[in-house]
């Protein structure tokens, strides 16, 4: 029987399109705001034995990704499957603005991805975190996005009674952290915000 195996899935820090309410563009940076949160994250993961770093290769991943570099001195590899949906022409654009809602289920937004499609990418993203996981040597950090983590909480993960109710798995505050161990690949910490002073999630921005 192999020995178990440690994945840390992570959500990006905060950008000021995130603060802005704003469909995220794939350049935007971290904020100041969200440099701090990728510091308190890293500070929390220095002594966890992190031996390799999987990261979404768009900017605010990487940054966050970077942090983690920096107390763990573990490698970096990006992958663009974990880049989050795409939303072609309506990024860049503020949610009140659009007058719709562009999570509604069977929603394509214009150039961008159908949830079906990215269903599939997500899925496909999980079989490369897995074998990551597997070559790693120790705990695998993957910094990836909002609509990610929830996707492969809700698809491919075990997540306990305990855990999923009275809490709300699907609200995602910049740089919560989950704590998987497998296989079977089952939650053991979900969406935590301790290093940020606050336990509980907010909306969902991605």
């Amino acid at each position: 029987m192999s020995a178990a195996q440690t994945i840390y899935l992570i959500r990006h820090g905060e950008t000021a399109y995130n603060a802005q309410r704003i469909l995220q563009t794939p350049d935007v940076p971290l904020s100041e705001h969200g440099l701090e949160q990728a510091r308190r994250l890293a500070e929390r993961l220095a002594g966890a034995g992190v031996a390799r770093i999987l990261s979404s290769d768009l900017e605010r991943a990487v940054m966050t990704a970077r942090a983690l570099e920096a107390t763990t001195r573990a490698p970096i590899h990006l992958d663009p499957l974990l880049q989050e949906r795409n939303f072609g022409a309506l990024r860049g654009r503020a949610y009140a603005d659009l007058g719709f809602d562009p999570f509604a289920p069977g929603y394509e937004p214009p150039e961008g991805e159908s949830v079906p499609r990215f269903h599939e990418r997500v899925a496909r993203a999980w079989a490369a975190i897995q074998q990551h996981a597997a070559a790693a040597g120790g705990p695998l950090a993957v910094v990836t996005h909002g609509l990610v983590c929830r996707d492969l909480v809700a698809h491919h993960l075990v997540v306990p009674p305990e855990l999923a109710a009275p809490a709300d798995p699907y609200r995602w505050t910049n740089t919560c952290l989950t704590e998987i161990e497998g296989p079977p690949w089952t939650v053991r910490l979900l969406a935590c915000t301790t290093h940020l002073g606050f336990s509980k999630g907010t909306d969902l921005r991605i």
